[in-house]
């Protein structure tokens, strides 16, 4: 076994951590005190190349793999969680779909806009009345004539504010159950189509996350993506992808908290000596520095499966997303208590990283649904 990475994915990983640390963690608090969508940031991640990381050449994008768009996902949360997901959620979430299941001209016209930054993508998704449920959603597609009138809502839509390509799903047939459900490519200035709320989130704050709502929305019949009835399918498919892209961003996150405790420790004297020296700050940093390592390993391993073409890797990515996610809440939640109540103000990033940490439990598939999707595949 060799978890050594390419030359190539070293010099990535060394290009997005320089970049980060100088663009994007100068932004980081203002960002999440102002809930301000990081378009500066975004623009010039875009010029890097990193919003179509697993887009080929010929359609705009970078041609990496999985393991590099962990990498990058994750260095890029260790300074903003935010930039993180708002990254991720154009690759794994928006990239990868039109590039799995889009025809030719889907491809030739919506992956070059969305690689170069020139629109930003999101996934539709959940619903006021329907998460972890998703053959509960009560969005409609009807065909009429040569295009598809889609009427519903969706929620807690990350990018949703500044996205020009949306992906969204919706029931074709209601009775075929997850069978009836199909995939539509929208535009953001189709009518029909608007905005609603703008949530005020806990943490991620800066994701653009909001309502949309379809009102007779005519949407052309060619903007199918995919299948008639595949939507199930394809959103299982990606969202097995995007839950190593989470995995990441959990690592990035746990990874500047235990950056920031080991500092803080060296710095912070106690009892007459630093808090490194005591010991069971040294336990503290111990158990961190731990579960960072193994997360690490489990996020690139699921992503490596991912890569290598493992056909069935959805029980590695809900592993992975599951624990990282944990491990996410929880090393942050030592990171506070390492700083004790200088970790509950806002004059350090921990109490940041703490409430960025808290939506990995719940996106991209709870807790209890990576359980249930890890039992599945124990016991078929």
């Amino acid at each position: 076994m060799n978890f050594e990475l390419t030359n190539d994915q070293k010099m990535l990983k060394e290009e997005v951590r320089k970049f980060a640390d100088n663009e994007i963690a100068p932004l980081a608090a203002e960002i999440d005190e102002s809930g301000r969508f990081p378009k500066e940031s975004i623009r010039k991640l875009a010029d890097m190349g990193l919003l179509g990381i697993i887009v080929p050449e010929k359609y705009g994008g970078s041609e990496f793999d999985f393991v590099s768009l962990s990498i990058a996902v994750e260095e890029i949360s260790r300074c903003c969680a935010s930039t993180g997901v708002i990254t991720a959620v154009n690759n794994s979430l928006c990239t990868y779909p039109i590039l799995k299941f889009g025809n030719e001209k889907q491809k030739q016209k919506y992956l070059p806009l969305l690689c170069s930054g020139e629109k930003i993508g999101a996934i539709g998704i959940t619903e006021p009345n329907a998460g972890s449920d998703v053959v509960a959603m009560e969005t409609t597609a009807v065909l009429d004539g040569d295009e598809y009138i889609l009427n519903g809502a969706k929620r807690f839509i990350t990018n949703g504010t500044e996205a020009g390509i949306f992906i969204i799903f919706a029931f074709t047939n209601k009775e075929a159950k997850h069978k009836g459900i199909s995939t539509f490519l929208v535009e953001r200035d189709t009518p029909g189509f608007t905005l609603g709320k703008h949530e005020n989130l806990m943490g991620v704050r800066a994701t653009g996350n909001c309502e949309l709502i379809f009102e007779d929305c005519r949407i052309p019949k060619e903007n199918l993506l995919g299948e008639l009835g595949q939507g199930f399918y394809m959103c299982m498919n990606t969202l097995d992808g995007s839950r190593i892209d989470i995995g990441a961003q959990a690592v990035g996150i746990a990874q500047a908290a235990l950056d920031d405790s080991v500092q803080y420790s060296k710095e912070r004297v106690t009892f007459g000596k630093p808090l490194c020296k005591h010991q069971m700050i040294q336990n503290l940093l111990a158990e961190m520095a731990t579960q960072v390592h193994a997360a690490r390993l489990m996020v690139q391993y699921a992503a490596w499966c991912k890569d290598a073409g493992i056909k069935k890797f959805t029980k590695e990515a809900a592993m992975a997303k599951y624990y990282a996610a944990t491990i996410a809440v929880d090393v942050t939640r030592k990171a506070v208590q390492v700083y004790g109540g200088y970790g509950y103000t806002k004059d350090y990033a921990v109490e940041r990283y703490y409430r960025d940490a808290k939506i990995l439990e719940l996106y991209e598939g709870t807790m209890e649904i990576q359980k249930l999707v890890i039992a599945g595949e124990l016991v078929k």
